[in-house]
């Protein structure tokens, strides 16, 4: 799509002037009005200016005409007592939403191609890469990554997506970080965990494994030697023990015997001194025999208790007496070492979990690699499907490179060269280049940059500088 005519009446300090499809070369001194047509036309196809007044001084309306070759029109008038008008007709019908239909026919650097020179490293590389015509949305991403990864700006071209996407400070780059770093740390405490156990130790061999059993079967064989041992010691002193009960038995008889006969001969002593007791006192005294029978009975039994007691702890104890005492030394080990192994099964099994930890963050730390390793290998695929619209680009690790070399590598005029493919991004689009400043670049340079847009087919209105009075146009 090609201007066929331009039209500026009354805009910025422009009363009138008109322009063919030609490309030009508008020079004069400064205030001529070089850069108030290039400004005219950028207000027509932006609705924007930078100046405060685009009516030119003294007049109410302004207006600019931009023709086509594909019978698009673009009318547009400033006006200081009415409401601003336009119109956008294409063929003579209107245009829906002619600010969106102004937007896609003109890309901003059109309107300022030096601007890209300008621009920073990281602003040209973006700027390059939103050219390559590659279609994607979020579903192409979780298609590609089973998610949407975060902390990733998709505002950007899908070759920056992906570049954030696989960078070091990435998401998965930091996530696979933080994983392999929790692996090598599970890893430690599980060198630790079996530095600290027995070796080839298996805690399954020893988890059921009852060390009560044990203890409960120890004390029964040492109650049982407890009586084996009572039993031996009861036989052995069995004949002893009776001779002592018997002369418990003796002693106390005679104890009681010298008793009774101190008890009478106080008795006597006391009838002969008291003759009017003695009544009461013979009772007493013929009491004295049934006393002692009542005694010898309780001593007699006493002692048929005491031989009746033993006798039948010494029959409990007689299927012992000639058994052997069993030894628990074994059994003390057993259950020592039992106890020993299963204070060990914890840590164990805090080892077992750590390893299918290890194995659950190695499997995810694998993931992160193959998305990363994704990421990267994306752009090559995409490059190979993508159309590429400036010759000679490649990308690699997210930055664009002209014939191998990055933008910031390229000599002045291959930047040149490249601004102008740059700028007209849209080969469907209105085919103009508006270019202010010309005087800054040498003769060799504006030739280069002029050739490269008839190269180009691009109808190109520029300005420069001179010492020329008025304003002159010169065709190129």
């Amino acid at each position: 799509m090609n201007v066929s005519r331009i039209v500026i009446r009354n805009l910025f300090g422009i009363t009138e002037k008109e322009l063919d499809g030609t490309s030009v070369e508008l020079t004069g001194k400064t205030g001529a009005g070089k850069t108030s047509v290039i400004d005219a036309i950028k207000y027509a196809l932006t609705n924007k200016s930078d100046r405060d007044y685009v009516v030119r001084n003294g007049e109410t309306e302004g207006e600019i005409i931009i023709e086509t070759d594909t019978g698009l029109s673009i009318n547009r008038k400033s006006r200081t007592t009415q409401t601003d008008y336009k119109s956008v007709k294409q063929d003579g019908n209107i245009v829906p939403s002619p600010e969106a239909f102004l937007r896609d026919i003109i890309t901003p650097l059109q309107l300022q191609p030096m601007e890209f020179m300008r621009m920073g490293k990281k602003e040209q590389n973006a700027t390059i890469l939103n050219m390559i015509d590659f279609p994607w949305n979020m579903d192409t991403i979780r298609g590609w990554f089973g998610e949407i990864p975060a902390d990733v700006n998709y505002e950007q071209n899908i070759l920056a997506v992906l570049n954030d996407i696989q960078a070091e400070d990435g998401t998965y780059f930091q996530g696979r970080q933080d994983v392999n770093r929790d692996i090598r740390a599970k890893k430690s405490v599980v060198e630790d965990i079996k530095k600290a156990l027995p070796v080839d130790y298996d805690g399954s061999q020893w988890e059921d494994v009852n060390v009560g059993e044990l203890y409960t079967k120890i004390e029964k064989i040492r109650a049982s030697n407890a009586k084996i041992e009572k039993a031996k010691r009861m036989k052995e002193g069995h004949d002893g023990k009776i001779r002592s009960f018997e002369a418990e038995r003796d002693i106390a008889l005679s104890a009681l015997n010298n008793e009774i006969t101190e008890k009478g001969n106080s008795l006597d002593t006391q009838l002969a001194a008291l003759k009017e007791k003695i009544l009461s006192l013979e009772k007493e005294k013929e009491g004295l025999s049934t006393v002692k029978a009542d005694k010898e009975k309780v001593i007699c039994s006493k002692y048929k208790e005491n031989v009746a007691k033993y006798e039948a702890d010494f029959s409990a104890s007689v299927e012992y007496a000639d058994k052997e005492v069993q030894p628990v030394d074994g059994l003390l080990k057993e259950a020592k070492e039992t106890e020993k192994m299963k204070s060990h099964i914890n840590e164990w099994r805090r080892m077992l979990s750590l390893k299918e930890e290890i194995k659950r963050l190695t499997e995810k730390s694998i993931s992160y690699t193959e998305k990363i390793e994704k990421a990267r290998n994306l752009p090559g695929e995409i490059l190979e499907k993508a159309t590429i619209p400036i010759d000679g680009l490649s990308v690699k690790d997210g930055i664009p490179l002209i014939n191998g070399l990055p933008v910031s590598n390229l000599s002045d005029g291959e930047k040149l060269d490249l601004c102008i493919d740059v700028a007209v991004q849209n080969p469907k689009g209105l085919q103009i280049i508006l270019i202010d400043g010309m005087e800054k670049l040498s003769a060799d340079m504006r030739g280069r940059l002029y050739s490269k847009c008839k190269e180009k087919g691009l109808q190109f209105i520029s300005t420069r500088t001179t010492d020329s009075d008025g304003l002159m146009v010169v065709e190129l």
